[in-house]
């Protein structure tokens, strides 16, 4: 059985080191991890079984050639953290997830669990590049940009048939937001918006009714009032069809 993370060291500068860093705080080298499949306790890559409960490792790696991130454009590597498979940027801590594996992320509470474990979340107060469009991994198009569930805060690049590109800790907020109740919150807040578009729509129809019959000894101002009822009530349709 592989000895306890806190008898680890950094394999660049040899400084003691824990897994749950992501890099070494004084070297700044990458320590790639292996996350449990049984209790998701981390360990470093190497480690042929669990320090904790004595499980196999599950984080799978492997150079990809042909990957090259979006971001920096440095090579990516696969990497298997339990059954979710995705590439990883070794230069800038990037992750990219293809979009039936996104959707199966999101929807698995094991799989968020074991994502959980394995990414590190992005420090408190960091400051956010300046906004860059990226193009998608497959078909070399640029992807469009995304507040994930409009309320999580993680801006995410996503080519719809493709899929997803992450910066350094999106993924471990993402998985924390759908946790946390994220996703029941985006949907009650899309139908509250609904709803009261639905409020506005009707408000609007009685009002270019009642214009008419209001105003029925002015056909100029009967005109000109319904017109502009009239004008409201077609962008309100074509602002709820976009």
């Amino acid at each position: 059985m592989a000895p306890d993370a806190s008898g680890l060291h950094c394999p660049n500068c040899g400084a003691t080191a824990e897994p749950e860093g992501g890099r070494c705080r004084y070297c700044q080298a990458r320590l790639a991890t292996v996350s449990c499949p049984s209790c998701f306790a981390l360990g470093f890559d190497g480690a042929a079984y669990c320090h904790k409960c004595g499980a196999a490792r599950v984080r799978r790696q492997e150079d990809d050639a042909a990957a090259t991130c979006p971001a920096c454009r440095s090579g990516l590597q696969r990497v298997d953290v339990g059954a979710t498979p995705f590439l990883e940027c070794a230069a800038c801590d990037g992750v990219w997830v293809d979009a039936e594996v996104f959707e199966r992320l999101c929807a698995q509470r094991e799989a968020q669990t074991a994502v959980l474990a394995r990414l590190v979340p992005r420090p408190a107060g960091r400051g956010r590049a300046p906004v860059h469009y990226r193009p998608c991994l497959r078909c070399g198009k640029m992807m469009n940009r995304v507040n994930f569930g409009k309320l999580s805060g993680a801006v995410i690049d996503v080519c719809r048939g493709h899929g997803t590109f992450l910066d350094a800790g999106e993924l471990h907020q993402i998985v924390a937001f759908i946790q946390a109740g994220g996703l029941e919150r985006a949907r009650a807040h899309k139908l509250e918006e609904l709803r009261e578009g639905e409020r506005r729509l009707q408000d609007l129809e009685r009002k270019a009714a009642f214009a008419p019959r209001a105003n029925a000894g002015s056909p100029w101002t009967t005109a000109a009032d319904g017109g502009t009822a009239l004008i409201d009530l077609i962008a309100l349709i074509t602002d709820r069809l976009t």
